[in-house]
């Protein structure tokens, strides 16, 4: 098993490694990780696939499983979750969606949302779900911000250069 997992992933790979005792045992502890969301990750290991789940149950679990696929740099199972997750991409989870991105390192899934909200109208009914969705967006990555508004007749230009300049050296 444990050579199963370490050629999956370079990071169960390092930590069996480091884990290893005098006798050849091996233990990784973890602690910060949902039950069913790491032994869907193990699933995922074995069998190149992910469990039967239920509708509520998978759109939690994408999100859990893309942070756990950064985590231990499964690069299939991210690819997996990031297309779950962009199909999943409207005007109500667009701010989530972007902010699960950022924090796992997710270009593909990044981009994705840049581009959905590229669109004024779909930008603006996103901000409307989410009065947090500007502001959240600047604190994360001002170079985010300015690519969503990289045109110039942009009608929104006049408040994200106040955001901007109110952020001024907080990035």
């Amino acid at each position: 098993h444990k050579c199963v997992r370490a050629a999956k992933s370079p990071v169960f790979k390092a930590e069996l490694t480091r884990g290893a005792t005098a006798a050849g045992v091996s233990c990784i502890r973890i602690n910060d990780m949902l039950p069913q969301v790491f032994k869907s990750l193990l699933y995922f290991v074995y069998t190149d696939s992910l469990p039967e789940m239920t509708g509520a149950e998978e759109s939690m679990m994408d999100e859990h499983l893309l942070a756990a696929a950064d985590r231990f740099d499964l690069e299939e199972l991210k690819l997996i979750c990031e297309e779950k997750l962009i199909r999943e991409l409207n005007e109500n989870t667009a701010a989530k969606i972007l902010k699960l991105a950022v924090e796992n390192h997710s270009s593909f899934l990044r981009e994705a949302c840049i581009e959905f909200l590229a669109d004024p109208p779909l930008l603006e009914a996103a901000m409307a779900m989410d009065d947090g969705l500007l502001e959240h967006v600047a604190k994360i990555c001002q170079a985010l911000l300015k690519k969503m508004w990289a045109y110039e007749d942009d009608p929104m230009q006049a408040e994200l250069d106040v955001c901007l300049a109110a952020l001024g050296g907080m990035i």
